[in-house]
């Protein structure tokens, strides 16, 4: 029997987004904005709760589109709430649109957002290779400053834990358990 991280805990939305997505590194800024909406949504509740409502934040936003939702207004916000199968958060939705305008002007300081983050590990992912899953920290030194650069930067619901599990939305850190099938060591060895 394989050994693999147990967070899914038999969930297929859960298990997909672990298999396909989680830990992978990602260099696409729409893609990178959507994670770091659904990980700034997550505050407080369950990563399985935030997954189920996944397509209404697509649908609610454009697939990310970070100018449209830069010039979203109250009322286009309060409508998402109201219309969408969103987390129902006032503050958490008026988020994207102030983190896709923080986006917009990182992209013209550095080129993309994703250049902005992954200046921060040289262009390459932390491997951890942990044992067991309650050896993974909630954050990190890194989080924590990559979490105060974003507040700086106007950004909102991204502290030093948001910041470090979008870290592992995006791909910037490994944290499958070093026996997962998922860990990049054991992808790198499947191919």
């Amino acid at each position: 029997m394989k050994k693999t991280c147990s967070w899914p805990n038999g969930n297929p939305l859960m298990q997909a987004y672990h298999d396909e997505e989680w830990c992978v590194p990602s260099y696409d800024d729409r893609y990178i904005f959507e994670l770091l909406t659904l990980e700034g949504a997550q505050a407080g509740l369950s990563w399985q709760i935030v997954l189920s409502k996944r397509a209404g934040y697509q649908e609610a936003f454009q697939h990310f589109d970070i100018a449209y939702c830069a010039e979203l207004t109250d009322a286009d916000l309060q409508t998402i709430k109201e219309q969408y199968h969103v987390i129902k958060h006032l503050a958490k939705l008026e988020s994207v649109r102030t983190n896709a305008r923080a986006i917009l002007n990182i992209q013209e300081e550095f080129g993309s957002f994703s250049d902005f983050l992954w200046r921060y590990v040289d262009g390459t992912p932390i491997i951890n290779h942990w044992e067991n899953e309650g050896e993974i920290p909630a954050q990190t030194a890194l989080s924590k400053q990559i979490s105060t650069d974003l507040k700086k930067r106007n950004f909102k619901f991204v502290g030093p834990v948001t910041t470090y599990s979008f870290m592992q939305a995006i791909g910037l850190v490994d944290d499958h358990i070093r026996m997962c099938a998922f860990h990049t060591a054991n992808r790198v060895r499947a191919k």
